[in-house]
């Protein structure tokens, strides 16, 4: 089984450019014998709970790429199966852009970083927007946290399609406040 990932990112463009930077034929080794990444297991719902941070790419109806960081308590983005992730969207600056986009081109990209162990993992997806207003309470509460005081507008779903790991080679350690403290 071939490498989701992989098979996705790997157009004919970047091939291109594999083969014109001499890294075709380790890439080809990934995308045929690496596979296939296109369900989330147990290392990957481990990794994703202790996140507190992921930055978040959606594409515009112009064909504009647009990067947002997403940010809450440890865990707000949750694995709910092997093929699907949600959180609850709080109320920020307003300006909606990732939610619009999504509107018109479903395909999204997350990175979480784990930048104290220099780990990276890159998920692809179709994000689909629930606004709370129509939901059911226990809906949105599966997904809110009772000591994060920030209101929660919206539910974002994201249904998984290929994921992959990323080298550690140019990650810089960053340490947050309790990463430091715990350190010391």
């Amino acid at each position: 089984m071939t490498h989701r990932f992989a098979d996705i990112a790997f157009t004919d463009s970047v091939k291109e450019a594999q083969l014109n930077y001499g890294s075709r034929s380790n890439n080809e080794r990934l995308q045929n014998h690496a596979g296939p990444n296109d369900q989330l297991g147990p290392k990957e719902a481990a990794f994703i709970a202790l996140r507190d941070t992921f930055y978040l790419a959606t594409v515009s109806e112009d064909g504009w790429p647009y990067v947002q960081h997403r940010g809450g308590p440890a865990g707000f983005l949750k694995v709910l199966g092997p093929n699907q992730l949600a959180y609850a969207d709080f109320r920020g600056n307003t300006q909606l852009i990732s939610v619009g986009n999504t509107s018109r081109n479903d395909r999204c990209s997350l990175i979480l970083m784990d930048y104290p162990n220099r780990r990276r993992l890159k998920v692809l997806g179709h994000m689909h927007v629930k606004d709370v207003r129509g939901l059911e309470e226990d809906a949105v509460s599966k997904l809110s946290h009772p000591d994060y005081k920030a209101k929660v507008e919206r539910i974002v779903l994201i249904d998984v399609v290929a994921f992959d790991w990323n080298c550690p080679q140019h990650i810089t350690r960053r340490y947050t406040e309790s990463e430091y403290s715990a350190r010391n």
